[in-house]
């Protein structure tokens, strides 16, 4: 099997005596081969750094000698951490040890990172050798690691969809796309949700040494070498539900117990006992959507549970669930998650549908 070259310390690529200016000049040397770092800190996620270490050791099985990825995992510490799921993780080298020059550099999320606060030398590293890489980003939640080292400000930047609007609010100056498998801006790179990881692994293959490369290490891993779809496909509607004696609490109660019937806004308006505007106002304020919005996102939602759950026929779940037709929920699957609700179907349920797909077909 192909394997990740991992570099036992720095100064395997830094001759003894050389000065930062000679790192400079030698940058050109120093990533010919494209190191990697990837930096992992107490409480990472597991697959966030196992998923793109295999990518890459995959790569390197298609790939000549000279070419190819020589990986580094880096941290605070060479004593170990622990992983979410009770691994245990040494790193190769401390962030003192790895001042040099990487060719990519990523940090791997964790479960409790978004919760954590500023993790001063993970941020001044990231700073100082980040930021110089020819790209430089995070898994999953190592966003947060990004946010904290002020290098999402002004940026687009995505992580997993359950953590989006926190990393949002928390770094109100970074640009960031809750739907994304994984984004790229300029050199900055992130991804979504942990396996997403393995999805950024494969575009940045593609990048480096081509799509037929990529695609051939996905076979190998057997997974799909570019997702359709964003990641809200992998999400439950994320509407908190309301006092049912509130106003927006008695319109999501009366729309998903009568789906099937239409709701403009003025029926809104007079199930909630208020005016036109101060629904709209009310569901800015209270939800961040339009009155529109929450009724085809539920539309969908249940949409998605038929689908997920049933062999109906596409006709027979676009009426059910409140859609003027097949084409019409597909409009609206296309907008909100990326894919068709065929393609929807045979990701989630296999090939196990039989109903009546044919006017859904993509």
């Amino acid at each position: 099997m192909p394997s990740v070259d991992f570099l036992p310390t720095a100064c395997d690529i830094l001759p003894a005596g050389r000065t930062a200016g000679d790192r400079e000049d030698e940058r050109e040397d120093l990533i010919a081969k494209k190191d990697v770092a990837l930096v992992i800190h107490e409480g990472v996620q597991a697959l966030d750094v196992a998923g793109p270490l295999d990518v890459f050791a995959e790569a390197n099985g298609f790939l000549p000698p000279e070419d190819g990825y020589r990986c580094l995992l880096v941290a605070d510490t060479t004593q170990g951490v622990l992983a979410s799921n009770g691994m245990r993780l040494q790193a190769h080298i401390s962030f003192a040890e790895a001042a040099r020059l990487f060719h990519t550099v990523l940090v791997a999320g964790g479960p409790t990172l978004p919760a954590r606060g500023p993790d001063p030398a993970m941020s001044a590293w990231l700073r100082q050798w980040g930021v110089r890489a020819t790209r430089y980003g995070s898994v999953c939640t190592g966003a947060f690691a990004l946010g904290h080292a002020g290098l999402l400000d002004g940026r687009i930047a995505t992580t997993h969809w359950q953590n989006a609007a926190r990393l949002a609010a928390m770094f109100p100056a970074a640009l960031v796309e809750h739907d994304r498998i994984y984004a790229r801006d300029g050199a900055l790179v992130t991804s979504a949700g942990v396996t997403a990881g393995i999805d950024l692994a494969l575009a940045l293959v593609s990048e480096d040494y081509g799509v037929a490369i990529s695609v051939a290490c996905a076979k190998r891993l057997v997974v799909v070498a570019q997702r359709q779809g964003g990641q809200s496909q992998f999400s439950p509607l994320l509407l908190p539900p309301n006092d049912p004696a509130t106003p927006l609490g008695k319109i999501q109660a009366h729309v998903m117990a009568h789906l099937r019937e239409p709701f403009p806004v003025e029926r809104l308006a007079s199930i909630a006992g208020t005016s036109v505007r101060s629904v709209a106002r009310l569901f800015a304020s209270e939800i961040g959507i339009t009155p529109h919005d929450f009724v085809e996102s539920v539309r969908i939602d249940h949409a998605r549970n038929l689908l997920e759950a049933t062999d109906l026929a596409l006709k027979i779940v676009a009426y059910d669930c409140g859609f003027a037709g097949p084409e019409q929920m597909r409009g609206a699957f296309q907008r909100r998650l990326g894919l068709s609700p065929l393609r929807y179907r045979l990701s989630f349920r296999g090939s196990g549908a039989s109903g009546d797909n044919s006017l859904s077909a993509d």
